[in-house]
This record gives C-alpha cells, structure tokens and sequence, in this order.
C-alpha cells in the first residue's frame, strides 16, 4: 500500500544539484519505489537525479513523497529527515583572508582552474553514459602517454632520479580504485566526466592537505598535475574562458596572474577570491583599480568552493562566506547598500569640490588607469586628471607586440576624453610579474632581472614604437611621459636620448607632437631616492611607486603571502625615503606626486600631506572622494605635527594605529 509525506525545501538554494544528488543516494538504499511531485510539477522518479532536477524546486517549495514497498516506512523517515535537515547543505563557512579591495558583493562563485577555466555542474542523460565512460578513457590513455614521454625525455636530460616522479604520476592514472572512482560519479550520479574527475580528485586533494606530514602533503602537487592533465584532454578546446561569462559572478582562484587580469570581462566580474596573495600582490592592485571586492590569501578557497555556490565576499573586514544561509544574505544585502548609499552621498558632496586644506592648501588629485576605459569613472568621481596611465594591456592581453597604430589609438582616446586635463602615460612595465607572451626569455629572478624601462633599452625598436604613438597623441593634448624603474643617471639620460631620436624622426616626417613634453620618472627603487637631487635637475617631475619602492627596500616579494606582513607603508626606513625625495623635487622646483597604492590608502593621506606632498594619482576611482574628504578636513598644520610625530616612531604598527584613529573620526564608515 502507497504512503506518502509531505515536507518543505528548507535549504537556500533549493533542489540543485548536490541536494538532488544526495536525496537519489539515499533513495536508492531502499528497495521500495519512491517518486515526488510537486503542487505545479508532474510525480518524478525519487531515485533519479535528472528527474528530480526536472521539478525546479525552491526554497519553500512543498513536496509530496511517496513511497511503496517493504521498507516504505524506513525510507520516507530518512528522506523527510534528510529535507529537513537542508540536504546537509547549508554546511555555512566564513573564512578569513586578506583584504585587498573595499566593499560587499554576493554572487555565484566561478572556480577558475589553473589553466584559465572550469569545471561547471554538468549532468549528462542515461543514454550518454556509455560516451563518458569512453571520453574518460581515451583522456586517461592520452594523460599517460603524455606523462610517458615526458618521462623519457627528463630521464634523458637531468637523469632516472628525477624522471621517477612522472612514474608516480603514471602509477595513479593506473590505480584501479581511483578510476573506479571516476565511473562511479558517471554512472550512478550521471556528472560528465571533466566534473567527475575534479570531484574525486579534490577530496584526494583535501585529504592530502589535512595530514600531518610534510612528504604527504607535498603529493598535493601531482594529484593537481594529474587534474590538469585529464581536464586538458576531456575539455580541449571547449573550456569556459575567464573572458567569455554569461552572467555576474565572483571569481575564485588559486591566483591570478596580470595577463588573466587583462582578460577579464569586467561587465561580468563582481569580485574575487585568490588562494595566493598579499595586499600589494598586483591581482590586488588591480582589483582595487576595478574597484570590485576582493579578498586573497584564504589558502584553499579553490578546494573549498564549487562552482555555483553562493560567496558573500566582505572586501573591507577580509571575510568570504561560503553557501551563506539566508540571514547572512539578508545582513549582508544591508551591508551592501550601506556601502552604495555611502559612496555615493560622498560622491555627489565632493565631486565639484577642489582638494584644499582647511587653511587654504591645495592639493591635486589624478587617477590611476589601466584601461582607456577606467577614465570616465575617474573623472566622474572628482579626478582632475590621469596621473598614471599603464600601458601593459596592450602587451598582456596579445600574443602578438602591439603596433604603434594600436598604440596611438588607445593614447589618442583617451586624450579626447580628457581634454586638456593631464594624461601622463607610463611606458610600458614589463617584467617582475608581468610576462608578455612574445617574449619567452624567462630569469631566475625577474623582478631584479630585466624589467621595466631596462627591458625598453635592451629592446629599443618596442620602446620607439610606444614613443612615437605617444608623442603623436601629444599634438592632441596635455601628454606627459614617465618611465619606470629609473634607478640611476645614466638610465634617464639613455631613456632622454632615445626620446630625443623619436623627435627627431617625426620632425623629418612633418608630424606634429608637443616638443616641449614633460618628461618624467617614477622612484620606485632606493638608489634613485638617495641620489633624487642628481635626478630632479634632469627630470620634468617625479611620482613616487610606492609598490616597488617599499618591495626593494624591505627585500620583501609582494606577491608571497608568506612574508606579506613585513610589508609596509609605515615602515621608517620608507618614511625617510619619501621625505627625501620630496624634499629633492621641491629644492630643484619639480612637482613631485605619488601613484603606488598607498596613496590611495586613506590611512596615509594626512602622513603624505604632512610630508610636503602636493600629488595624489589613486584607484579604484571610489577612492577619489574619500581622499578628498580627508584633505578638506585637516590643515596643513595639522597634518605636519601628524607626520612629525609618526616620523618619532619606530613601529610601523603603531604608526598604523595612529594614522587609523584620526582617520577613523573623519570617516568613521572606512575604519573597521
């Protein structure tokens, strides 16, 4: 006799797939026939994923079970049970990471793979198995052959010892067990093969981390090769790119290198998430930039996270929340809007407004852009000019060198947005974490190496080609050049000469340009701040790179979590150099301004100030506004009794705690 219940959906997130999953495992433990329907959908199969995906079923949906056999009873109390319980869904994390960019957003999380894609929830249909099954083996047997002559040719090149991992890795694309593994998520679960490889194997992958042995959890490593290696072969050419999204989500990662970040589809990408990663890591530089959430660090999160759950991410506390319940979403939803509504009320109060001190100062604010089109939100914002342009895009989103045409068309635009208002074009910063694909030369240690305006000299007919297009643009407005990384005389002069070539080749031309452009440099290396007073007599102007300038000095890898919090800002010996720079620019009559992040941390505006700085270049275009409110609030007075004083200090963290005290009585909502 058929007995039925009827209970409703509870979890956030409905019957998707990992609940419908878990309801036709526990079904099919039973003998008795078990079917559900719904007030609008038709009776299903309670046994079959697919069937019960069919229902579509919501939070607060009302569902009928029934249930007809000789375990009917014991299989209705553990199915209700098991809706009851939320599927053992709602299974919340909040983890803590670093916080890199300001703000809240709440979306579904893309889970980026190290090669540039995902592995979506894909269910196939039963007549598909078969083909699965087949793909899975076919791109084992292609993964093994692959290990095979990689094996060979290392054992032929660096010896049998080392080539001994590959054997490693061919004895688990064996493993019975583990292939088993794989089937089983196809046949009784009906995922598609990629999805079923990246499930088993990041429970291997948990599995490993969670042991307390160094040589154990070291093998973490070959099962994410082995991953890497069947995704490559089942995906080919059909993998989703980070560039090509169809709806808003957040992005998480292991990490993201700049040429990923180039590619982002940033109608798409809300936020982000990075297992790697420190404050000054450039995917943080760049999501402050974008001026979207972002929190890095987490060490997991890609292990973690499934594509398609729902991620809060808190860019201002450092805290992700995984398959938030529905009273986090609602607390963060507020949140959220606070943060909008305060934004944009500073926005409409001090957009028109000048940067002036209390006592009549005045003070300059420009923006950092890395893409022709960040310049509208910054001129939108209150910004009264684009103090550093970085050209990389051009080089990191291509294949291919770009041409001078490329070039002057991306200068050209953004000229004729600005008007007369200054555009000041970095040349390009290749090098240290920025690889160009066209160049393949590769060095043990690429941030000393040859980067920068060193890798302009070494490759002149690059430098020229960027000169010429930004000199062109230069007939159209109020362009200015700087360089990078200029660490002595002679690499200013080098630079000036070729500058000079370039004028020289357009004069014969008859090509208009500004001959009287101001050429200037960044200090972002400890030489050119001690010899700065050698270097103001022969530059237009000087912004700080605060980025560079504190990773040189305090021999400190931005990008490496593992010694990030010797990072700082605050640090004295940073503090002396900045004062001796700008104490350089204003003895020879040079402006002088800063354009690395910690201009655009309000915690040092009133420092800066104090310092004798006249310049602010900031990003995210957000950030605009909260500098100028801290700039109108304070004299000039003020701010040299605070710089005095931190300047007292041998702690950057009582520096830090210091400048966030008065910070926090002028904005109180930036302070957390």
């Amino acid at each position: 006799m058929l007995i039925e219940r009827r209970t409703k959906i509870k979890n956030t997130n409905g019957l998707h797939a990992r609940p419908a999953t878990r309801f036709a495992e526990m079904a099919n433990k039973f003998n008795s026939e078990i079917f559900v329907k719904t007030e609008s959908k038709e009776e299903v199969n309670g046994k079959s994923i697919i069937d019960l995906l069919t229902l579509g079923a919501r939070r607060g949906t009302e569902l009928l079970i029934t249930a007809d056999g000789e375990d009917k009873e014991v299989a209705l109390d553990a199915l209700e049970g098991l809706v009851n319980d939320r599927f053992n869904e709602d299974n919340m994390e909040t983890r803590k990471g670093i916080a890199v960019s300001p703000g809240v957003v709440i979306k579904d999380a893309f889970v980026l793979e190290t090669e540039g894609y995902r592995i979506p929830r894909h269910l196939i249909k039963e007549d598909e198995i078969p083909k699965e099954i087949s793909r899975l083996e076919e791109a084992t047997t292609a993964a093994w052959k692959e290990i095979e002559k990689l094996e060979d040719r290392v054992s032929e090149n660096l010896g049998s010892q080392i080539a001994s991992i590959f054997a490693t890795h061919k004895l688990m694309l064996q493993d019975k067990l583990l292939l088993r593994e794989f089937s089983k998520k196809v046949e009784e679960h009906k995922f598609s093969a990629e999805y079923a490889v990246s499930l088993v194997l990041r429970v291997y992958i948990k599995k490993f981390e969670s042991v307390d042995d160094p040589y154990l959890s070291a093998r973490v490593g070959d099962i994410y090769d082995i991953e890497k290696r069947l995704l490559r072969n089942l995906l080919g050419e059909k993998r989703e790119e980070l560039k090509n999204l169809t709806k808003e989500v957040v992005v998480v990662a292991h990490d993201l290198s700049p040429s990923q970040i180039a590619s982002l589809d940033t109608t798409k990408v809300r936020g982000f998430v990075t297992d790697l990663g420190s404050r000054n890591s450039h995917a943080a530089i760049v999501a402050r930039a974008l001026g979207i959430p972002a929190v890095v660090g987490l060490g997991t999160a890609t292990v973690d996270v499934f594509g398609g759950d729902r991620v809060i991410i808190d860019g201002n506390r450092g805290n992700v929340i995984v398959r938030p319940d529905e009273e986090t979403i609602k607390e963060y939803q507020l949140i959220e809007k606070d943060f909008h509504v305060f934004e944009e009320r500073l926005t409409s109060e001090l957009k028109d407004l000048p940067a002036v001190t209390s006592d009549g100062r005045e003070i300059l604010i420009l923006g950092n852009i890395e893409f022709p089109r960040d310049i509208g939100p910054s001129l939108n914002q209150g910004a009264t000019g684009i103090g550093l342009y970085r050209t990389e895009f051009l080089f990191l989103g291509s294949n291919e060198t770009p041409t001078e045409e490329e070039h002057f068309k991306a200068y050209s635009q953004s000229v004729q947005e600005l008007g007369d208002k200054p555009l000041i074009i970095r040349t390009v910063d290749l090098g240290g974490d920025k690889f160009f694909p066209a160049n393949s030369n590769t060095e043990l240690n690429p941030f000393l190496g040859c980067r920068s305006i060193r890798y302009c000299l070494e490759h002149p007919n690059v430098f020229k080609s960027q000169l010429r297009a930004i000199l062109r643009a230069s007939a159209f407005g109020n362009v200015k050049i700087m360089f990078p990384l200029i660490s002595s005389l002679q690499e200013l002069r080098k630079a000036k000469d070729i500058v000079k070539e370039v004028m020289e080749e357009l004069n014969q031309k008859g090509i208009d340009f500004d001959e009287k452009i101001e050429i200037g440099i960044m200090i972002e290396v400890p030489s050119a701040a001690v010899v700065a007073d050698d270097l103001a007599k022969e530059a237009d102007f000087f912004s700080i790179g605060t980025n560079d300038l504190i990773q040189y000095t305090m021999a400190v890898d931005r990008g490496n979590e593992k010694v990030a919090h010797l990072y700082s800002p605050a640090h004295p010996a940073i503090l002396k150099l900045l004062k001796m720079t700008i104490t350089a620019a204003e003895e020879n009559n040079i402006k002088v301004g800063i354009c690395g992040e910690m201009g655009g941390e309000v915690e040092y505006t009133i420092l800066l100030l104090g310092l004798g700085l006249r310049e602010f270049s900031v990003a995210p275009a957000m950030i605009i506004p909260e500098v100028k409110k801290i700039i109108r609030s304070v004299t000039y007075e003020r701010a040299k009794e605070v710089a005095e004083t931190v300047c007292s200090y041998n702690d950057p963290a009582k520096t830090i705690e210091y400048l966030r005290n008065i910070v926090r009585e002028i904005i109180p909502e930036l302070i957390y």
